[in-house]
């Protein structure tokens, strides 16, 4: 199942990626989103993720200021659909309809693709991660750069400078 993991930049010199809550093409949100193609719905479930990111930038404490997803094929034993099991929500938080939990860390091997903010969007994205939520609808108005999990060593030397 390709799922789409809210990440840091500091995620990515780890060699793996924990487990989290992550974004896919659910049931739930084939129902919420009926008029939408595969495509469509999986552009949904990446959107979700990189407006987690910027939780994830808050709450991690993350120095580099860009949203990271990071998609991901994962077995289906390896994920819990939110309408199965809640275990390890943040609180009470309502998740999304593409919300699912990725119960094992996730290698760099399982790693299709990266997207990453340009560093154009910092500002943007410092600002949502202080809570501005103008800031956050710029932000997710904005494209994610696409690099294939063979860069992931020339990425993490550009997000380090």
């Amino acid at each position: 199942m390709r799922v789409y993991l809210p990440a840091t930049a500091d995620d990515l010199a780890h060699p793996s990626l924990a487990p989290r809550w992550a974004h896919t093409v659910t049931q739930a949100l084939r129902v919420a989103l009926p008029d939408e193609d595969v495509e469509g719905l999986a552009e949904s479930a990446m959107l979700a993720a990189a407006d987690e990111s910027v939780e994830r930038i808050r709450t991690d404490g993350a120095s580099v200021m860009r949203r990271v997803v990071v998609a991901a094929d994962v077995d289906d034993t390896e994920i819990a659909d939110t309408e199965i099991d809640d275990a390890g929500a943040a609180g009470d938080e309502e998740r999304l309809p593409s919300a699912v939990l990725v119960r094992t860390a996730v290698p760099w091997s399982q790693v299709v693709s990266i997207h990453v903010d340009e560093g154009a969007a910092e500002a943007d994205v410092r600002a949502a991660v202080a809570g501005d939520d103008d800031a956050l609808e710029r932000a997710a108005e904005r494209d994610l750069l696409w690099y294939d999990v063979v860069e992931l060593a020339q990425l993490r030397g550009e997000l380090a400078e």
